[in-house]
């Protein structure tokens, strides 16, 4: 059959085909109007010219399925496209729309300093601190294909939201070992750019590299001691020989610039690094680097620690106790249950908790000194009196004392900074002679929790027992004098490979030889400086911001695979502008170290000669009233030429009230 019959028969098919439907449809239509005896036909000619009516959506009710389908949708929706933003702005977006907002920025301070005629003179040497370096992957499980050599941490942290539980594995460390899970290798990002910006837009030490190099710092002459912030200090050199590379680097620094000492700027956990870094150098090897007793002395003209957490941080404690601070507690109250449960395979708590525990470095950042330092049940440096409260006036609220610059952080009217951990608003008011606390160290553990065998992330809690939790709660109130006890019974098996190195005491004979262990060179109050008279050691430090002092917790549901404690964020101060404020009491600080720990040892531990400081270096003070440190630009001036210290709080009045031997 030729084509063209073919179409035809096709086309003919097809009209017959489609007559005989429209015959059809009508002829039905006719009948029903024939039998149907409300039929009128006036009727039928006036509606034959009306638009058909649309049958409106919005009589149909929805379900509970269509608001969780929607609200998913735009929530998902908004969450890309914030990611899209994140990943597609250039890191100095801050400064374009600070520019267009306020016009012009002043000329930073190496600008302003290279104007006055400074120039670089002695080396830098930056010591980044905690989550602040980057890392990178050399080894992985078959989940991080295609990741080799890139970043897991820093940077754009775009592998944690394509492949979540593959990163939390790999940025884990082994919680028997401390190193590396067998499979895998997670090693320091080098160079300068290992802690420039931790994430897009958010830099550490972009501005101060910047500044530097406008005085004519270079590479050859600003070095980065990058190094794994996860490892305890010591192994850190056992697995990639870290200290090694930093002596190494320090002494090619001063070889190469005509012996020139090197300033060393140590920031967050990088200050207490660098302790231990000054006790190794100089002990002999294989314990330690064998540089001699004169090591620091030949190579080091000044250590800088900005932000340092000489003496620890309380907010460690709420970390190692409910992986909570502040922030975290706020988000948890204003959306309950969200962070606890399995949302698209992330038990977010447990997740974490599980993950911060296997980082040994966190242990430095425990509270050193016990109740001596951080106060008692009735006492603390911070405030005058605690059984009536501080009287009305200058010493009712914790604030700066300069005559040219003064801010207030909060009202310290019956609050005790000495009880660190309180199950309970009444136990962190009530004077410790008016109620009695249960020993939980003696109630036996195992009657595990209902349904805990069926936990998928296992913690030391899920061992405990409602006993054992109902028995921590019993004790009402931990000052830094139990607070260890507490870690201890809650987490043994953490908490036994934290002591191994790290220790949190004040020694009693700096001379014993058991502190020639390296578990106790990062401790200040348990260690000696360096024999180097002529070094410097500088303290620079925010003040005037809120800054996490204490806790009030509650007991949390225990029937499920929760962690057991929480912070009660229902509880408030008696005025407006109390210290207290949704469970977390606040204090001076730079919002992550309190001012005691981070002036102390500049103010009076190490002052003059004293037996932490027995060849006199020379220690200063410097606080910064919400703004950034600049002075360690200067580097080469002494610190009599920069005006000895400058203080706005009560550092020296503090320090004074603390009873400690020197």
């Amino acid at each position: 059959m030729s084509s063209k019959p073919l179409r035809f028969y096709r086309s003919y098919l097809g009209s017959k085909t489609m007559s005989f439907l429209r015959w059809r449809k009508v002829t039905d239509f006719s009948k029903s109007r024939i039998f149907d005896p409300s039929f009128n036909k006036e009727d039928e000619k006036k509606n034959q010219y009306k638009s058909p009516q649309r049958r409106s959506y919005n009589s149909k009710k929805w379900s509970c399925w269509d608001n969780c389908c929607w609200f998913i949708g735009v929530i998902c929706s908004l969450w890309w496209f914030l990611l899209f933003l994140y990943n597609a702005m250039p890191d100095s977006i801050p400064q374009y729309v600070a520019t267009a907002i306020t016009g012009p920025l002043p000329d930073p301070p190496g600008v302003k300093l290279r104007k006055e005629g400074l120039t670089a003179n002695h080396p830098v040497v930056l010591v980044p601190g905690i989550v602040t370096g980057g890392l990178e992957l050399w080894e992985g499980r078959q989940c991080a294909e295609g990741l080799l050599g890139k970043r897991l941490w820093g940077g754009s942290f775009g592998e944690f939201y394509k492949r979540p539980l593959c990163w939390l594995e790999h940025i884990s460390l082994d919680n028997e070992t401390g190193f590396d899970p067998p499979g895998i290798r997670v090693r320091p990002v080098a160079g300068l750019v290992a802690a420039d910006y931790f994430a897009r837009g958010y830099f550490v030490w972009a501005v101060v590299i910047s500044n530097l190099a406008h005085i004519g710092y270079e590479e050859k002459s600003l070095h980065m001691a990058a190094y794994d912030w996860r490892l305890s200090f010591q192994n850190t050199e056992v697995r990639d020989q870290s200290l090694t590379r930093i002596k190494s680097d320090i002494e090619l620094l001063v070889a190469t610039h005509g012996g020139k000492k090197v300033v060393v700027v140590p920031h967050s956990m990088g200050v207490q690094y660098f302790l231990h870094f000054m006790k190794w150098v100089e002990t002999p090897a294989p314990r330690g680097g064998g540089g001699g007793s004169d090591w620091c002395a030949r190579h080091i003209k000044a250590v800088m620690n900005v932000g340092a957490p000489f003496l620890g941080s309380p907010k460690s404690i709420a970390l190692h106790f409910s992986i909570e601070v502040r922030d975290i507690a706020n988000l948890r109250a204003q959306v309950p249950g969200l962070l606890d449960k399995d949302v698209f395979g992330l038990q977010t708590f447990k997740h974490l908790m599980r993950m911060f525990r296997t980082w040994d470095a966190t242990f430095s950042m425990v509270p050193k000194g016990g109740e001596t330092i951080w106060g008692g049940l009735d006492w603390s440096p911070e405030i005058d009196s605690f059984d009536n409260g501080p009287k009305k006036g200058k010493n009712n609220s914790t604030h700066n004392t300069s005559e040219n610059s003064k801010s207030y952080v909060c009202n310290t009217k019956g609050v005790n900074y000495g009880r660190l951990i309180s199950f309970g608003k009444e136990w962190s008011e009530t004077h410790s002679s008016k109620f009695e606390r249960a020993d939980f160290k003696n109630v036996a553990k195992g009657d595990e929790l209902a349904n805990s065998s069926n936990c998928d992330i296992w913690l030391e809690y899920h061992e405990m027992g409602k006993k054992a939790i109902k028995a921590v709660a019993d004790h009402k109130v931990y000052t830094t004098g139990s607070i260890l006890d507490l870690l201890h019974y809650v987490a043994p098996k953490l908490m036994a490979r934290g002591a191994s190195h790290f220790s949190y005491g004040i020694a009693d004979d700096l001379d014993d030889p058991k502190y020639e262990h390296y578990k106790y060179w990062s401790n200040p109050l348990e260690t000696k400086l360096p024999n180097a008279p002529d070094m410097e050691i500088y303290s620079l430090y925010g003040v005037g911001l809120s800054t996490e002092r204490g806790y009030i917790y509650k007991v949390a549901s225990p029937s499920d695979c929760r962690i057991p404690f929480q912070v009660d964020t229902s509880v408030d101060g008696d005025s407006e502008d109390s210290c207290l404020k949704g469970g977390v009491f606040s204090g001076d600080g730079d919002e992550t170290v309190p001012v005691i720990s981070a002036g102390f040892m500049c103010a009076k531990g190490w002052r003059g000669k004293t037996r932490f400081n027995p060849s006199g270096i020379r220690t200063y003070i410097r606080e910064y009233n919400h703004a950034p440190p600049a002075n360690m630009l200067e580097a080469g001036a002494s610190g009599e030429d920069l005006g000895g210290d400058r203080v706005y709080s009560d550092i020296f009045k503090w320090s004074e009230r603390i009873n400690l031997q020197l």
